[in-house]
């Protein structure tokens, strides 16, 4: 691959002009082999990819990005990078994932044989009081899901910053104080308020409820600040000085962990049910990654249960190896109407299986005791068979090994409020993690941590990620139902991908997006390693998917020619927003080359 972008030093390029320059520049091309690639949605800057010789930072936001990029340039490996840029995140796109929420966490130690890559589960869990009624009302019928998620009523136990700290603990370099500190002084001298937190801030209303909240991000008025307005966040600096002198600690006992709880228990409307015990007895899994072979060269690796992520997209990527695709997967620079016939109807599959059985392993026994049953050669080659020329509109699930259909299927909820962070560091470390405080803006509750101070850091409304129902009418139990202690189930796909031969690393990437992550990292995976594309032109391609429901097609991405070629097969096709946020980087001849979204804030940097 020769690719025509010298990497830029942006080592003293602004942040806000760097968004600017970014978005004059067009995706470069590979040797030319690439259709031309359609306009991003409207509102969305075109973005140029990155190259860089030694290592690279890939997140959500350039103040976070840069974050990263400096304790790289420090002598920091790829942990201690996520640590900082986690950091930054909380304070800089609060409105995505932050310290009040959880994470999943891939790292790849640079080296080759067993142990290389490890995964740390630092998912929210259910408060011990917490039961299967959790969101039922008292005739028994769920509630809404807006009135749900806001309030103390849907807040898991956190667990982002004690997962950093394990990881940390066993793998980073400099001192944990000096990965803090970052966040700690722009909270303190500000930032500026960015177009995309503007816009979210002024969508938003139940935010506006919360007092603290309010008070943070809104004028007297009642609308958010003006983009640009410095943002200063004194709470959120104590409570990160805080967790800079005592770790995790200060999390998850003393006035922070007091406050958290006083405010969900305390909710005028919509009280949950954290307690200091919950805190204090949060614990992170270090879980065993699924490696899978996939196009007889590569091994892809990533999260198991309770993220449902890696097992579902590799079912869509193994179920289409055993389909018949047509010749001409892109037409005119997006998906043909054939193609993605062929893959929403693998989707279809995947999905009925995801809803069945996937769920926290601590509670939830895998089919016929293995998860990889799912991924089986003999099972996906039976499950592909049942694609044809018509839409199947809604797949039943499978029995993958025999084993018996005990749970009950769930269907979806929205989401919005999660990001992703790749990084590569010099010496071959790297770290895919994907993180969340699930709905934009969580559960629209904001704590101080007991400072008293302006501003401070949202709560997670993770819970909602559960079935909102126990049980079917033939009462058979949802594997991902509400239980004291569990980890809801996610979809978020922290991925890195690895050259089956030799073992090199060649990808990091995942995104956020709820259920449509699976989608967003399957086209990635599909587009740079089957189609030949780079990083940043595969991130720019439409986003698709299906549910195990209507196919939906990012708005205004598709011809309608596609649309008509699809309902001709029985497709019920919804145009939707689709809004990814995926970061990659993918190994190139000469070092690396980095994609951002161009549908959010994102950049990458390096050197």
């Amino acid at each position: 691959m020769a690719f025509l972008m010298r990497a830029p030093d942006r080592r003293r390029l602004a942040p806000a002009l760097a968004a600017v320059l970014l978005g004059a520049c067009a995706a470069p091309a590979l040797d030319g082999r690439v259709p031309a690639m359609p306009e991003i949605a409207s509102g969305s800057q075109a973005k140029p990819g990155w190259a860089f010789k030694h290592y690279a930072v890939a997140a959500a936001n350039p103040l976070a990005t840069e974050a990263g990029l400096n304790i790289l340039r420090a002598g920091g490996n790829a942990i201690d990078a996520a640590v900082a840029v986690q950091m930054m995140l909380t304070l800089v796109e609060p409105q995505s994932s932050g310290i009040g929420g959880g994470a999943f966490l891939l790292h790849f130690d640079g080296k080759q044989g067993p142990g290389a890559v490890t995964s740390w589960d630092g998912r929210e869990t259910a408060p011990a009081q917490a039961d299967e009624r959790l969101f039922l009302q008292a005739d028994g019928i769920p509630m809404p899901f807006d009135e749900a998620v806001v309030g103390g009523r849907a807040v898991g136990v956190p667990g982002a910053v004690k997962m950093l700290e394990v990881a940390h603990r066993a793998h980073g370099r400099l001192p944990w104080a000096q990965l803090v500190q970052p966040a700690i002084e722009l909270a303190e001298r500000g930032f500026a308020l960015s177009p995309r937190l503007h816009t979210q801030l002024k969508a938003e209303t139940a935010l506006k409820r919360d007092a603290q909240a309010k008070a943070y991000f809104y004028r007297a008025d009642g609308q958010p600040h003006d983009v640009g307005h410095i943002l200063r966040n004194p709470a959120l600096a104590a409570v990160l000085r805080a967790i800079a002198t005592r770790g995790s600690a200060a999390m998850h006992e003393g006035p922070v962990a007091a406050d958290m709880v006083r405010r969900v228990r305390g909710h005028a409307t919509n009280p949950g049910l954290l307690t200091m015990a919950d805190l204090a007895g949060y614990s992170v899994k270090q879980r065993e990654p699924i490696c899978t072979a996939w196009k007889l060269t590569l091994r892809v690796c990533g999260m198991p249960p309770p993220s449902s992520g890696h097992l579902t997209v590799m079912q869509i990527l193994g179920l289409l190896e055993h389909s018949t695709q047509p010749a001409d997967k892109l037409v005119a620079g997006v998906p043909s109407a054939d193609w993605l016939h062929v893959y929403t109807e693998a989707s279809r599959l995947a999905y009925a299986d995801r809803g069945q059985y996937i769920a926290d392993p601590d509670f939830v026994s895998a089919p016929s005791g293995r998860w990889t049953s799912l991924l089986d050669d003999a099972y996906l080659r039976e499950r592909a068979g049942l694609i044809g020329s018509k839409t199947m509109g809604q797949a039943t699930p499978g029995q993958p090994g025999g084993a018996p259909l005990a749970f009950a299927s769930q269907n979806e909820q929205p989401e919005r409020g999660t990001s992703h962070i790749s990084i590569v560091d010099a010496e071959g470390r790297a770290v895919a993690m994907t993180t969340t405080i699930e709905a934009a803006f969580g559960a629209r509750l904001m704590s101080d941590g007991g400072t008293g101070l302006a501003g401070g850091f949202l709560l997670n409304n993770q819970l909602t990620d559960f079935s909102n129902v126990p049980a079917d009418a033939q009462g058979r139990a949802v594997a991902n139902r509400v239980q004291g202690g569990k980890r809801p189930r996610s979809s978020m796909s922290p991925t890195l991908v690895f050259d089956a031969r030799d073992g090199r690393l060649l990808m990091s990437l995942g995104s956020p997006g709820g259920a449509a992550i699976i989608h967003f990292t399957a086209k990635t995976l599909l587009a740079t390693l089957d189609w030949g594309l780079n990083t940043q032109q595969a991130i720019d391609l439409p986003n698709f998917a299906s549910f195990n429901g209507p196919t939906v097609l990012e708005l205004g991405r598709f011809p309608p020619t596609t649309v008509a070629a699809l309902q001709a097969r029985g497709h019920t096709v919804v145009q939707s927003d689709l809004t990814s946020g995926l970061q990659a980087i993918q190994r190139t001849p000469s070092g690396w080359f980095g994609g951002a979204d161009p549908r959010r804030e994102g950049i990458v940097m390096g050197q």
